[in-house]
């Protein structure tokens, strides 16, 4: 389509005015993923794209999370973009995770950059997966490891290996992590009792299970907090 003088003025006025206002600090949510697909999508406005996203996915969150199958379902979205999208999420992953591994950083000291790296880590997922962080004496990130991937309500967990692998590790203690992929569902009876189990048989060797986290919907859920892990 064959775009006059007056409109690709239009056009570039405006991205530079969303750069503009990302460097002011005062862009809103559709805004800012406007302005990130404005990087790869160079040549079409895609005010309306990031508007549709926001409205289709629920928020930012959401979108960064996706599976690329699930964005490239979404009219105007390639595959380049979807794999843009998700570079970037695996960028704020892997900076999340940087804060968390062999730096400065204890776990424990720092609860909003660990609640972001849950979120980043497990939302968007169709599957059940549960992770483990193995910690330290000092509370810093030793791994996080892949324990297992079920289904969409259920996956399995092997205490004896979560023991042999923090022993190995020389862990002082772990936080399991897993996510339910129907947004808002909260620990499951299963889940509280498997906790209670794998606390049970670490502490038999003085590794404690500090806390239980499910992500669901993009709300972390704390089995410390709602009183589940004595």
């Amino acid at each position: 389509m064959k775009t006059d003088g007056k409109d690709l003025n239009f056009h570039n006025g405006h991205r530079e005015r969303l750069r503009q206002k990302f460097l002011d600090d005062k862009l809103a949510d559709y805004e800012l993923l406007e302005l990130l697909l404005s990087f790869v999508i160079p040549r079409r406005d895609v005010r309306p794209l990031a508007r549709g996203l926001m409205q289709q996915f629920g928020g930012l969150y959401s979108i960064l999370t996706a599976p690329i199958d699930r964005l490239t379902e979404y009219t105007g979205i390639g595959r380049n973009t979807a794999i843009f999208i998700k570079a970037v999420h695996k960028i704020m992953t892997a900076g999340y995770k940087s804060e968390l591994d062999g730096g400065n950083t204890k776990v424990f000291h720092n609860d909003k950059i660990l609640i972001n790296y849950c979120t980043l880590s497990m939302m968007g997922k169709d599957k059940e997966e549960i992770h483990v962080l193995y910690l330290d004496s000092d509370r810093r990130l030793l791994a996080d490891d892949l324990h297992s991937v079920g289904t969409v309500d259920w996956v399995a967990v092997y205490p004896r290996e979560i023991l042999k692998r923090a022993l190995g590790l020389n862990a002082k203690s772990i936080v399991l992590l897993h996510n339910h992929p129907t947004p808002n569902t909260t620990f499951s009876t299963d889940d509280i009792e498997l906790t209670q189990q794998v606390a049970a048989l670490l502490a038999n060797v003085g590794i404690e299970v500090l806390d239980h986290y499910v992500v669901s919907g993009g709300i972390v859920y704390s089995a410390r907090n709602m009183f589940l892990l004595k």
